[in-house]
């Protein structure tokens, strides 16, 4: 079936919408192939846009962009613009095949304990979900698992066949942790391989995503530091990007710069730097304090080469969610911190979006056929 050929008015519609950069990729929707149909008729032009990651909160921002772009064309009295997010599975490092019910793994990492890698990951999920994704949760800290509190979860979960777990849901999001199968007043005293081994189960026992409809993305909450199970997760798992949290306190950068060098190492791709308790506000009177000291986050970036997702103050509400069950961004989804990581969420999702796709999925089988008379 061929396609009628675009009318004069469309084709400079399309021109014009080529000159329109999305804030974000920093590419325009036409060359990047988000711009899905255009059709005008009797002056009024129909567009239809996916962007290759979740940003609802900004749509109408972008809606005025399209119809300031469109404003000059002749032919075109008014617009309507669709909006819709498509996220793309994108190719993992040394080629390895994509985790099933997940599109996308994200492993959330800090050189050492402390800085708020937890809660920073939870948030950045329940963010990405508000945006429009599809989200999951892993927590990877087998030693200290922290996500079944801040989650509000503590059942155990099912097994309906005795090999495959079924992931625990709140808040819009599957969650599944070692928490949730262990006693939480026994420690966790397992040497390196246990443990490995342990996450290795989590992350492939359990059953992401739903039938036909696998998860955007799969938040990993990996352990501070870097040992066995980051590269467990590094070279035998999935993994299409990482984060790394720090606050701008000299000694935790000094052990960031050592994780971001390690998934620097196995090829892992940093979409970006998090700084966590960049300054605090007094409540009181209003005063504005760099306790950890100022910047470290931007010198961070600017060392290595990756960007600033965001920086996040010392906020005593954040810690109190986060205890009770109700992060963030769940209990206060249109305030100014939920705001904030809604912002993160973006960036790290729109950059994410730019790295190498995968087309395993879409490449023809071959079938080896017996030549006759062999």
């Amino acid at each position: 079936m061929t396609l009628p050929a675009p009318s004069a008015t469309e084709t400079a519609a399309r021109t014009a919408l080529g000159a329109v950069i999305d804030p974000l990729t920093g590419q325009d929707w036409v060359s990047g192939k988000q711009l899905k149909s255009l059709t005008v008729d009797q002056g009024k032009a129909t567009i239809d846009i996916a962007l290759g990651y979740p940003a609802q909160s900004r749509w109408p921002q972008y809606t005025a962009l399209v119809l300031q772009a469109l404003d000059g064309v002749p032919g075109i009295t008014s617009a309507e613009v669709n909006w819709s997010t498509k996220v793309q599975t994108h190719a993992a490092p040394r080629g390895q095949a994509p985790l099933p019910g997940v599109k996308n793994l994200i492993g959330v990492a800090s050189g050492k304990g402390g800085v708020g890698k937890s809660t920073t990951a939870i948030n950045l999920a329940l963010a990405l979900a508000a945006e429009g994704a599809s989200v999951g949760m892993l927590d990877a800290d087998i030693y200290g698992p922290s996500q079944p509190l801040m989650m509000g979860l503590s059942e155990r979960p099912d097994s309906p066949d005795g090999k495959s777990i079924e992931p625990l849901r709140n808040h819009g999001l599957q969650m599944m942790s070692i928490g949730l199968l262990i006693d939480e007043k026994a420690p966790t005293i397992w040497r390196g391989p246990m443990a490995t081994q342990a996450v290795e189960q989590l992350l492939r026992q359990t059953r992401w995503g739903a039938p036909d409809a696998p998860l955007d993305y799969l938040i990993v909450d990996m352990p501070p530091g870097t040992g066995d199970i980051h590269l467990t997760l590094c070279q035998r798992a999935p993994l299409t990007a990482a984060v790394v949290v720090t606050t701008p306190q000299d000694i935790a950068l000094l052990d960031a710069r050592k994780g971001l060098r390690m998934f620097e190492k196995v090829g892992v791709p940093v979409l970006g730097v998090v700084e966590n308790m960049a300054t605090y506000h007094c409540p009181n009177c209003g005063h504005e304090a760099h306790i950890f000291g100022e910047d470290g986050g931007k010198r961070l970036a600017e060392e290595t080469g990756v960007p600033v997702l965001g920086s996040m103050p010392l906020d005593l509400s954040i810690r109190q969610q986060a205890d009770s069950g109700n992060p963030t961004v769940a209990a206060e989804p249109h305030g100014k911190l939920a705001d904030l990581y809604k912002q993160m969420a973006q960036r790290l999702a729109a950059g994410l979006s730019k790295l190498p796709k995968d087309y395993s999925g879409k490449l023809p089988g071959v079938t080896v056929v017996p030549k006759p008379g062999a």
